[in-house]
């Protein structure tokens, strides 16, 4: 087998602008966001949900992501970081939690919903496909830092993979190759994108929530098997990896409320029908 040749790691820098250095790491979350946005806000309103709406609730959403998915990152390695304070705020570097960032989202759309007569489910169900297409796209960014990798594996495997030489090359991380898990979770929430997107505009096949609750499903499957293959997980206890434990908790709990509210006296709306509050929503042509 003809071995590929040893080539530098890409450069986690785009661009300085003077002083200022852009990462890739950055440029690829903003490009996620960008992309997750626009899709959120044609599917919203087509759902009955004002496009500023979502603006507006973005502007608090973000904030709240990237503040949440630090802190869960960092408590998680606060013995590292209590000795090293200046570089909790070292973002660009790497170190968010996709967990964290859910967790802070979250909580801005429920008190935002809450507060413009939007369903809350259905904001959720709007948002879920572009979420999970965003989280696609943003592992990107762990692979230009060479981080969210696995073990240690052979250049054959990799090889074997078809993966290009720009991949392979920057998986030599520390002397070794290493299992690309940024690639293999990439890959699993594109499908997840690709069946959310291709399924919920079937009439009747989801109540309103089910498409969230559905994506976390997903999700929480997949992170739990691509954990169990990483090197960087954040720990409890010393020995429980905390995505996987997660994982287990909010896929049991959706699949639990899937079955209880399909056996509510009333059950949701269909998705499909929209937010019932539209008129006060004041749609924008």
């Amino acid at each position: 087998m003809t071995l590929t040749p040893i080539l530098a790691a890409l450069n986690p820098i785009a661009v300085h602008l003077g002083p200022i250095a852009v990462h890739w790491y950055g440029v690829i979350i903003a490009t996620g966001v960008i992309i997750a946005v626009t899709l959120a806000v044609r599917e919203g309103r087509k759902r009955g949900i004002n496009p500023d709406d979502i603006y507006d609730m973005i502007l608090w959403a973000l904030p709240a992501a990237l503040i949440a998915a630090r802190l869960y990152y960092v408590v998680f390695q606060w013995p590292y970081y209590s000795q090293h304070p200046g570089e909790i705020i070292a973002i660009w570097d790497g170190g968010i939690a996709i967990y964290g960032s859910l967790i802070g989202a979250g909580l801005v759309v429920f008190f935002f919903c809450r507060s413009r007569f939007i369903p809350v489910w259905l904001m959720l169900d709007v948002a879920a496909p572009t979420v999970i297409l965003g989280q696609a796209i943003g592992r990107w960014g762990n692979f230009m830092n060479q981080e969210a990798f696995g073990r240690i594996t052979s250049l054959s495997f990799l090889q074997g993979l078809h993966l290009p030489d720009w991949i392979i090359n920057q998986m030599l991380i520390d002397g070794a190759y290493r299992q690309p898990t940024y690639l293999y979770e990439s890959t699993w929430d594109l499908m997840g994108f690709v069946v959310l997107m291709s399924l919920r505009h079937y009439p009747q096949l989801f109540k309103q929530g089910e498409v969230f609750l559905a994506y976390v499903m997903w999700y929480a499957f997949g992170r739990f098997f691509i954990e169990g293959m990483r090197t960087d997980s954040l720990m409890l206890l010393g020995t429980i990896r905390v995505s996987q434990l997660l994982s287990i908790v909010l896929f049991v709990g959706a699949l639990i409320l899937v079955i209880y509210r399909r056996r509510q006296a009333t059950p949701p709306a269909d998705y499909l029908s929209g937010n019932p509050f539209r008129e006060r929503a004041k749609l924008s042509n």
